[in-house]
């Protein structure tokens, strides 16, 4: 056997109820892994004959993979155990690892027809940097692989995984994947879904903000935007920095609808679920807790707080990661309850990636309801085209792409239609205030334009939006958003990639 495993260390409220006796010889388990420098989060790796591997607890613990961050670090540790695995069954240490080996890998992971699982050339390039990171810090030289060579990074590598779903498309995967509707439109008998508003406020939230997944689903109650703009529908807040890529705090735009949605799930479904874990006593179990004392303003507002042993604290709320939010509570009507937003059923802080399974389940109703029997027992990567575009399919990052579409469409509309700039009136306003591509860009919290147009929009960029735009009728200034409607379904037939309800619904009829 060659097989590598790897386990990863616990959080600190985490690690659950230990043995009375000994583990491994160690009298406290989470002790000892602290007192070597683990933190949470990090990989441990465990030879094929069972022992921990030393040399790889010496690069877990160096600066090159401590600096990373949490994600980084499960994606890297989880990319390394194959590898490790493929060179234990020829013999070879990593240490020992040539590029050859390191061809025959690449060859069995990417081209492979005996491999059922190959990956893409995306794939393949986060691969190569990880593989990058460890053979530097081991001095392996030459190197077997080298991400900054152009003949180590794929060439069928892709930017971004785009995903886009017309505004009235996402309104038919909500009603059917999170309110359990038929394809007449009505609720299924015996439909029956106690965190429905829950995820519907989340999904319009997104699809409202284009926050990514993290920033949205570790908001706090008291962050939920509060500040209408002087002329419009929207709202403004500010979403922490350490919930972002960036690390950089910024503002974000959410509208009026989205949040009042948020706030009836906050008045009703999720204060349910508050009163049961109370009338449980689940608060009262939890190994942490701070309770929220004061939040204060300004340019950079802090919490303060007293966790159960009397010990005030205080921290910055921009500095404040999912993880250490969870701990925070505040008083309500009937005692302490989380001022973390999302809560689960339980009445506990619902972590950022337990989303996905909710947007995997809706997937998998939309199928149920708009496939037949047969389609469905074909699995999705393995569908023609013709079944895979007979229902929409989404993801949370789904929403970001689908708003950024959105208003680049609608700011072109604006400019375009409604304002009625002349070519020169459209340069002088850009000065101004920036062409959408701009716009889009600080809505998105992107660092450079060209990141937007590359990672997002590009798909798009090659269809002339004035002449598409000048085919929709714009008799009437004072028409709705709503009417856009015919413009994505021209967009949706020419372009790739975009889900719309029309080709949906005849596909499934």
């Amino acid at each position: 056997m060659s097989e590598w495993h790897v386990v990863w260390v616990p959080d600190p409220v985490k690690w659950g109820a230990l043995p009375r006796e000994d583990v491994l010889g160690v009298q406290n388990l989470p002790e000892a892994v602290a007192r070597i420098g683990l933190r949470p989060g990090d990989p441990v790796y465990i030879r094929p004959d069972g022992t921990v591997d030393r040399d790889f607890l010496d690069f877990v613990r160096s600066e090159a993979f401590r600096n990373l961050e949490r994600e980084t670090k499960r994606n890297y540790g989880t990319d390394y155990r194959p590898l490790l695995t493929f060179l234990s069954s020829r013999g070879v240490s990593w240490r020992e690892a040539t590029q050859q080996d390191l061809a025959d890998y690449r060859h069995w992971r990417c081209q492979a027809p005996e491999n059922p699982r190959r990956i893409s050339g995306t794939k393949w390039d986060r691969e190569a940097a990880a593989y990058t990171k460890l053979f530097r810090w081991g001095k392996v030289y030459p190197l077997p692989v080298d991400v900054s060579r152009r003949e180590d990074r794929a060439t069928d590598s892709v930017s971004a995984r785009v995903s886009w779903l017309t505004p009235r498309t996402w309104g038919l995967w909500s009603d059917i994947g999170l309110r359990g509707h038929t394809r007449a439109g009505i609720a299924a008998p015996g439909w029956e879904s106690r965190t429905e508003m829950r995820n519907t406020s989340f999904v319009q939230l997104l699809l409202s903000s284009g926050l990514r997944r993290q920033e949205g689903g570790a908001l706090l109650t008291f962050e939920l935007p509060a500040q209408r703009l002087r002329h419009g529908r929207y709202l403004h807040g500010r979403v922490a920095g350490a919930l972002t890529r960036s690390k950089n705090s910024r503002t974000f735009y959410a509208s009026v609808d989205s949040v009042g949605q948020v706030e009836t799930y906050i008045d009703s479904e999720r204060a349910w679920a508050v009163q049961r874990a109370q009338a449980a006593g689940r608060y009262d179990r939890l190994p942490v807790m701070r309770l929220v004392t004061r939040v204060t303003h300004g340019l950079k507002p802090k919490v303060e707080w007293v966790d159960k042993a009397g010990i005030v604290g205080a921290q910055e709320l921009s500095r404040l990661d999912w993880r250490e939010r969870r701990w925070l509570f505040v008083e309500g009507p009937d005692g302490p309850e989380p001022a973390w937003l999302w809560l689960t059923e339980q009445g506990l802080p619902m972590e950022p990636d337990r989303w996905n399974s909710v947007f995997r389940r809706a997937n998998l109703r939309c199928e149920e309801v708009l496939l037949s029997e047969e389609e469905r027992k074909i699995g999705r990567n393995f569908r023609i085209a013709e079944v895979r575009g007979k229902t929409p399919y989404a993801t949370p990052h789904s929403a970001r792409h689908s708003m950024a579409l959105y208003m680049l469409i609608l700011l072109n509309e604006l400019f375009e239609s409604r304002y009625g700039l002349t070519k020169a009136d459209r340069r002088d306003f850009a000065l101004l205030f920036g062409d959408p591509w701009w716009l889009v860009k600080v809505l998105l919290g992107h660092s450079d334009v060209e990141t937007t147009k590359r990672h997002y929009l590009a798909p798009v960029s090659h269809l002339h939006l004035e002449s598409l735009l000048a085919a929709v009728e714009t008799t009437d200034e004072n028409r709705n958003v709503e009417d856009l409607d015919d413009l994505f379904a021209r967009l949706a037939r020419e372009t790739a990639g975009i889900q719309d309800i029309d080709s949906l619904l005849e596909a499934a009829s």
